[in-house]
């Protein structure tokens, strides 16, 4: 159980929410906690989790939203009571879309959330590096991209998309110096997929349409619309504001992830099936053992640099969700992307 944002993330498999009055009780096997209800906005319910009639519908008397996700983050309800913030939110996002500044502002930011992470994980490699060439190789991509950080500030939305695009190809063009274990089989030197061609390009897009879904649920959590992005191209069925939030959890999340199942030797080669076409896919041991991980990725902690406290990692989606919200209805200047520091 975490409160952030005036909302309460509920996590514990069985946990028991009532109502006392003014006070919502939380019971987890024997063990009480209570605060008081006018602290909550908001209520985010992770699977086995109960709560009486009598504080739902207090909740919905009070314009308070209760989430539903299943014990892994996917998305399965949003209950409120009477149309109130929600419809106004997704009205506050669509007209965001019209303002070139404001939407082109946070464009920039989901892009400098992710060069600044993932300059973070090419410098943290490169100071663990074993060989010289293998660093300089890390760094010379981290300097790239800290080129692009510098002249992302008054870049348009085509120049942003440019920028991110030459980071990218920086960053994956040095990946390959970050895989410890059997480089052979598993080092990728640029992104490929539909299909994924590689056994390393394999596991990332695993790993990321993990994430996608999770972000996809963040963003229904709070009310906005996944569709409606700033950074991706808005097209029919795309999540795209999905895909926007997804990009500074890439590098920290997923790809981290990736490398330490095969630096660790949790994932091989024979976890792979090779099909026609030449794609490369995780067979069913390789994807049971990939959810496992990403799953206990999740339970870990960081530290928030916005709020100076450590935040579960399944829950960082939900918080920069609801930041992202926040700056869309104008109660806080410009958006806070998520950074390791």
């Amino acid at each position: 159980m975490k409160q952030l944002l005036n909302t309460l993330y509920v996590m514990t498999q069985g946990s028991y929410l009532s109502l006392d009055h003014d006070t919502l009780k939380v019971e987890v096997d024997g063990n009480k906690n209570q605060m008081p209800l006018h602290h909550i906005g908001g209520i985010v319910c992770f699977g086995n989790v109960m709560m009486t009639p009598f504080l739902i519908h207090r909740c919905a008397e009070d314009g308070r939203s209760v989430v539903l996700l299943d014990r892994n983050g996917k998305f399965k309800a949003r209950m409120v009571g009477s149309t109130r913030g929600n419809i106004l939110l997704r009205q506050a996002q669509y007209e965001t879309l019209k303002y070139e500044t404001r939407a082109m502002s946070i464009a920039r930011n989901f892009v400098a959330g992710k060069l600044r992470n993932s300059r973070y994980v090419l410098l943290r490699s490169a100071r663990d590096a074993q060989a010289m060439d293998d660093a300089k190789s890390l760094r010379d991509a981290a300097s790239i991209i800290g080129d692009a950080l510098f002249n992302l500030e008054k870049a348009g939305l085509d120049e942003t998309r440019g920028l991110e695009g030459e980071s990218a190809h920086a960053y994956f063009g040095a990946f390959k110096h970050m895989v410890l274990k059997d480089p052979r089989n598993f080092a990728l030197t640029s992104r490929n997929r539909r299909p994924p061609l590689d056994p390393m390009n394999a596991l990332l897009s695993y790993l990321y349409s993990m994430l996608l879904h999770d972000c996809i649920s963040a963003l229904e959590g709070v009310g906005l619309d996944p569709q409606a992005g700033f950074l991706h191209t808005v097209r029919p069925g795309r999540p795209s504001l999905g895909l926007d939030l997804m990009e500074e959890f890439r590098s920290i999340i997923a790809d981290r992830l990736a490398l330490t199942l095969v630096n660790r030797g949790q994932l091989t080669i024979d976890d792979f099936v090779y099909k026609e076409g030449m794609a490369v896919y995780l067979d069913d041991s390789g994807r049971k053992t990939v959810a496992v991980a990403y799953q206990k990725r999740k339970q870990e902690e960081l530290r928030h640099p916005l709020f100076n406290e450590n935040v579960p990692v399944g829950l960082l989606p939900h918080v920069q969700a609801r930041l992202l919200a926040r700056h869309i209805r104008g109660d806080i200047e410009g958006y806070p992307p998520f950074l390791m520091t």
